[in-house]
């Protein structure tokens, strides 16, 4: 089959989708931007600011997507590359789409409160302290995870570093323009993008070379102080100027994949069982960010909700982008799809899943006249810039969380407010644990990490059901997700703690954890419905 087939079909099929469910999932669920949104009613001008829909898209789309759509549908493909690619389309629209729509919707009508809080008006404050921890121990997974990943990516391409130090510098500067100087949008863009460009450049000229450890050293030092940073400085410019790195990148490798139109190499289906990994639940829990996320959640309702200018822009943040991930995802397994020439094994053996996503891109890109080199780097740039952003942004929902877990409503013990709810101590504390789990390495953390994160996505979706409940309206489009991701990512933890028994205590530890907590979270969940259903046959 030729991959611009597929790209096309598939671009076409969430372009629909986007229309015609997105649109009726808006109806449905009463968008109305006559109802002010938290980021006007509550602004503070740290987490609460609002933001045009391009701006926020940036941010949203940069954050969520990170390395997630590019590595797990890669490594997904040694069971062939029709089930992934119609996983990502299924579950991108009636899976994930539905998750980060609901979520971030379900954000806005609570006063920009995250998924945690949004459980405790609608299940209780034990539930809500038992979500709180169960997201909080995925994010210092999350965190350590990508710590490794971008660490990883700045020793091998020492360009990335330098580049992604200049970005942070020229993000402060786009925030001061925009947000004081009132600098006109556009004008601002064109001129941040043109600076981007010259911040990869420099990075060719002045490579910087660190060890792995100073590396992951500084990039906890920075994901501190762009947790506790005004959100209008840095996270929210430096995310929307990084997304036009990876429009350009997409760009570029549809526009090759257009112009070279590469045949497939790949079986389409190699068997339900592969290497001793089982299709089921292996496929579901290892693409990951290009299908569902639950992490994706926490970005809905932590800071996208916060900034969100009208509640009709919830249906492009929230279901759009995720289509778009969807399509990165598409993108991806082509890459691996035409570059593995049926030796899929040893092309993840050679640089793992970012370097055959980085030489597929540039394979494409040569098609039209960018040389190799230059394209590979590029590549290897953007998806480093997106790992970063993703670290940023878990540090900084994982400090709301720690900070709510905490809260007592604001009310004083002993005429002593609690020090843990102060931003600082929550963060260093975030911080500090993981950076003892980055020590583990990535390799390490992964397969956990993946188990987890769709776990957090059952359980976003079930506390988005539970709303919708309590609000008199339906949720039957969440039911079969609910089920499916619940029965598939326990599956998973119980796998996880076999292969991790005896080799690695800690993380037999944090997956006996999040399954208990998942156990108690759906109880909790049975016994508020019945209620509900209770009350509305009175």
């Amino acid at each position: 089959m030729n991959t611009f087939t597929l790209l096309i079909g598939s671009a076409v099929i969430l372009f629909i989708a986007y229309i015609v469910y997105g649109g009726y999932l808006a109806k449905k669920w009463g968008i109305d931007d006559c109802r002010k949104t938290p980021a006007h009613t509550k602004y503070d001008g740290v987490d609460y600011v609002p933001s045009k829909a391009p701006i926020l898209m940036g941010h949203h789309f940069a954050s969520i997507a990170g390395a997630g759509p590019i590595m797990g549908p890669i490594q997904a493909a040694i069971f062939g590359w029709i089930p992934v690619a119609l996983w990502i389309l299924i579950g991108s629209i009636f899976f994930g789409g539905v998750q980060d729509f609901g979520s971030l919707f379900a954000s806005i009508r609570h006063d920009g409160k995250s998924i945690g809080e949004i459980i405790e008006v609608n299940m209780g404050h034990k539930s809500k302290k038992l979500f709180s921890l169960f997201a909080w121990l995925t994010l210092i997974l999350v965190v350590a995870a990508f710590s490794n990943i971008v660490a990883d990516s700045f020793v091998s391409t020492p360009a990335a570093g330098t580049a992604s130090i200049l970005f942070i510098v020229l993000a402060v500067v786009f925030g001061f323009a925009v947000y004081r100087f009132r600098c006109p949008l556009p004008i601002a863009t064109v001129i941040g993008v043109i600076l981007l460009f010259v911040c990869i450049y420099l990075g060719f000229l002045f490579p910087i070379s660190l060890s792995k450890g100073t590396w992951i050293a500084l990039l906890l030092a920075y994901i501190f102080i762009a947790s506790v940073t005004p959100v209008w400085i840095l996270l929210q410019p430096r995310d929307y100027l990084n997304s036009y790195l990876l429009y350009a990148m997409m760009f570029g490798a549809l526009i090759g994949i257009t112009v070279l139109r590469p045949e497939i190499q790949m079986d389409g289906f190699t068997g339900f069982t592969v290497n001793g990994q089982f299709l089921f639940p292996v496929l579901f829990v290892t693409v990951a960010c290009g299908a569902i996320s639950g992490f994706h959640s926490l970005v809905g309702s932590g800071t996208s909700a916060k900034q969100l200018y009208k509640e009709s822009d919830s249906k492009k943040i929230g279901y759009g982008c995720m289509l778009v991930e969807g399509l990165l995802a598409i993108v991806s397994l082509i890459t691996v799809a035409y570059i593995s020439k049926g030796d899929f094994a040893n092309l993840l053996k050679n640089g793992g899943p970012v370097n055959v996503f980085s030489e597929g891109i540039a394979s494409f890109m040569l098609s039209f006249g960018i040389p190799f080199k230059v394209g590979k780097v590029f590549t290897s740039l953007a998806i480093s810039a997106f790992a970063l952003t993703s670290l940023d942004t878990s540090t900084r929902l994982a400090r709301f969380i720690f900070q709510e877990f905490f809260d007592q409503d604001n009310k004083k013990i002993n005429n002593t407010k609690n020090s843990l709810t102060n931003m600082y101590v929550s963060t260093a504390f975030t911080v500090a644990v993981s950076g003892l789990l980055a020590v583990m390495g990535y390799q390490k953390i992964w397969p956990i990490f993946g188990s987890a994160n769709q776990l957090l996505a059952a359980i976003s979706l079930l506390a988005i059901a539970i709303w919708l409940a309590s609000s008199r309206k339906s949720y039957k489009e969440l039911v079969i997700p609910i089920v499916f991701m619940f029965i598939v990512t326990t599956f998973s933890l119980i796998l996880n703690i076999k292969s991790n028994i005896g080799t690695n205590l800690a993380l037999v530890v944090i997956a006996f954890v999040l399954l208990v907590l998942s156990v108690i979270l759906i109880l909790e969940a049975i016994k508020v419905a019945k209620k509900h259903k209770g009350d509305s046959t009175q």
